[in-house]
């Protein structure tokens, strides 16, 4: 079984606070995002978020604390892949702030990845690759070596990854006029 792990540690400095707590439909992006991945078929989640109280979350979720989320992306990326199950073979990767994301598209990119298990596979927006993610275990060291607010993109592209089209997944939510345009 894929574990996903869910990069919402992010102070949120232009929302104006953690992106993971922002509520839309009657439930925090982080709440949202989990229950995508278990509607996926993900039976493990972990989730990287900061030193701020989450709520309630879906039972059995993981919930790892990232006290060097200030660093950027790759310090979540790093809290999550060492919280991995030893016996994880590969690992998806997905943001808290891609309103577009459901479990159909997770779904599909889970099983484009399944097809050859050895390759990354990655959706495609905006023109480029990006999270969500399914990496193979041979790529741990190299998200274990990412610093900075550097992502995974590099390793994919570097990689070759299977695709997936994602429509509307270069829509994220940055500032409060995003989260607007996703309540209308």
């Amino acid at each position: 079984m894929i574990p996903a792990v869910i990069l919402a540690a992010g102070a949120g400095r232009r929302m104006g606070g953690p992106k993971a707590l922002l509520v839309v439909e009657g439930e925090t992006l982080l709440q949202r995002t989990i229950r995508t991945a278990l509607a996926a078929g993900c039976q493990t989640v972990i989730a990287v978020v900061g030193d701020w109280d989450t709520g309630p979350l879906e039972p059995g979720t993981v919930v790892v604390r990232n006290p060097g989320a200030a660093e950027g992306m790759a310090s979540s990326i790093r809290a999550g892949i060492a919280a991995l199950p030893s016996t994880s073979s590969v690992a998806l990767l997905l943001a808290v702030d891609q309103p577009a994301l459901d479990a159909d598209q997770l779904r599909r990119l889970l099983a484009l990845a399944a097809k050859d298990p050895d390759r990354p596979a990655a959706c495609a927006y905006g023109g480029s690759l990006g999270i969500p993610a399914v990496l193979p275990r041979r790529l741990f060291q190299d998200l274990l070596g990412l610093h900075g607010d550097r992502g995974a993109k590099p390793i994919l592209l570097r990689e070759n990854a299977a695709t997936l089209p994602f429509p509307g997944g270069e829509s994220d939510l940055d500032t409060p006029e995003d989260l607007s345009r996703i309540k209308r």
